[in-house]
């Protein structure tokens, strides 16, 4: 997924913050929700996004899904918004 679509995912205040919330480290989608105060469908749909965006990783462990930051994708996001960056005189 391009850096645009990226973007329009990262647009949206509750995705921000289940990324925020998955900085320190993995988490069901059961804590996700409660975390948030949103509806089983609500966050589907942006873990949806979130993971076609490349941004978070989902895997099974025994009878739950849990999900992480792909920090590869943020990694190479953060060097393309840097070459917008440098010295300015």
């Amino acid at each position: 997924m391009g850096e645009t679509n990226i973007f329009k995912v990262l647009a949206d205040s509750q995705r921000r913050d289940i990324l925020v919330m998955l900085r320190n480290g993995k988490l069901s989608a059961g804590e996700i929700a409660e975390r948030l105060g949103i509806s089983p469908p609500a966050l589907s749909y942006h873990l949806r996004l979130l993971k076609q965006a490349d941004l978070i990783i989902e895997y099974k462990q025994k009878n739950f899904v849990f999900y992480e930051i792909n920090t590869s994708v943020l990694d190479e996001l953060i060097m393309w918004v840097q070459q917008f960056g440098g010295d300015r005189k």
